[in-house]
């Protein structure tokens, strides 16, 4: 039996949510002394690792394509909790944190985790193969709710500024919102099987496409759903306590504001990456596109109506609409990803493309 199969009370996961908890309850409402500062970001950093396992393992028992959108979900939720905890600590200074922290997250996914995965499916296969038409789809979902709410707000004329007026933010908030559930019921529904692995031919694989050999138990995945609202409660909290450590790390290695954004999404979706890796690594890259783009897709259609409704309570204007060299980079990552979804298989050369549009990203958030 599988370790996603059984739940272990000595095991790292259980011991990391529990543990970052504790420390929550012992340093709430408090100022963190510089040593406990590296000792609370370690057990952040735990519980979203955490989180996302609980997430895999819940994912694992509901099957493909189901087990995606957990997971992706799962990360949202992570996302729009650290947004908000930092927006309400930082004042005027993360006024566009949704904004670069969903960017970031829409670079590091369709060309960070997407370049990965058709890496290694490449190495291992020489030609990464996956189903066109559920990947396509997906791409044309995050491409249209990228350009609706980061790249509109910069061109729309009724407020001073990229962000928009309260009624343009509710229209892009509900139709994110139906853009993603309309995904969702494709995905899950009507046309699930483009979202399952495909074989060197075309044809589909096994129907759970996670290359475990058995599901866990109804124990063990209620186990991980109890442990996995554990670690995002301490993920919640945490994150509000070390935010002014963060912050003021950023500014100390002379970052720019925005990088903080950047930093936000690689912690949540480092798992995630790791989930997408291992599961290109057993030739089921469709798997890892499903993440990719579902992680991409759910960080726009649900973090931004999530920011959109809590942006009543903050204070000061919520900016979304990116910069030139922001856009050109989104620009330049859907007509490369246009280009690699077509075929349906895709080599070394595809996802060394798309790892290059990741580093460029991240070198130009360091170094505007």
């Amino acid at each position: 039996m599988s370790a996603l199969t059984r739940p272990r009370l000595a095991d790292w996961s259980t011991v990391a949510p529990v543990l970052a908890v504790l420390i929550l309850v012992l340093t709430w409402g408090r100022e963190l002394p510089g040593y406990l500062v590296p000792v609370v970001a370690a057990l952040l950093a735990g519980a979203v690792l955490a989180a996302v396992h609980h997430a895999e393992v819940v994912a694992h028992k509901v099957g493909e394509p189901f087990g995606s959108l957990v997971l992706a979900v799962a990360v949202t939720v992570i996302e729009v909790a650290l947004i908000v905890t930092l927006m309400i600590s930082g004042g005027k200074e993360t006024q566009s944190l949704a904004r670069d922290t969903v960017f970031a997250a829409v670079m590091i996914t369709c060309n960070g985790i997407l370049g990965l995965s058709l890496l290694l499916g490449a190495l291992r296969q020489r030609v990464a193969v996956f189903n066109p038409e559920g990947t396509g789809g997906a791409l044309a979902t995050v491409a249209t709710l990228a350009t609706l709410s980061l790249v509109v707000p910069t061109f729309t004329t009724s407020r001073t500024g990229p962000e928009f007026s309260p009624p343009q933010l509710a229209f892009a908030a509900v139709a994110s919102l139906a853009l993603y559930g309309l995904f969702v019921m494709v995905q899950t529904g009507r046309h699930r099987d483009y979202f399952l692995p495909v074989n060197a031919e075309g044809g589909p694989v096994d129907a759970d496409g996670d290359g475990h050999a058995d599901p866990p138990t109804n124990r063990a995945a209620l186990f991980s759903l109890i442990l996995l609202l554990v670690a995002l409660v301490a993920v919640v909290g945490d994150a509000k306590t070390v935010s002014p450590a963060i912050e003021a790390g950023v500014q100390a290695a002379n970052l720019p504001q925005s990088f903080v954004g950047v930093i936000i999404a690689l912690l949540v979706l480092l798992p995630e990456t790791l989930a997408a890796a291992r599961a290109a690594r057993r030739n089921r890259v469709q798997i890892s596109l499903n993440l990719a783009l579902g992680s991409a897709m759910a960080s726009i259609g649900l973090t931004i109506p999530a920011i959109a409704l809590l942006s009543i309570w903050l204070e000061g204007p919520l900016l979304l609409g990116l910069g030139g060299t922001q856009m050109a980079l989104l620009a330049l990552t859907v007509v490369a990803g246009v280009l690699t979804v077509v075929p349906g298989r895709a080599t070394l050369l595809q996802g060394g493309v798309h790892l290059v549009l990741m580093a460029a990203f991240v070198f130009l958030a360091a170094s505007p």
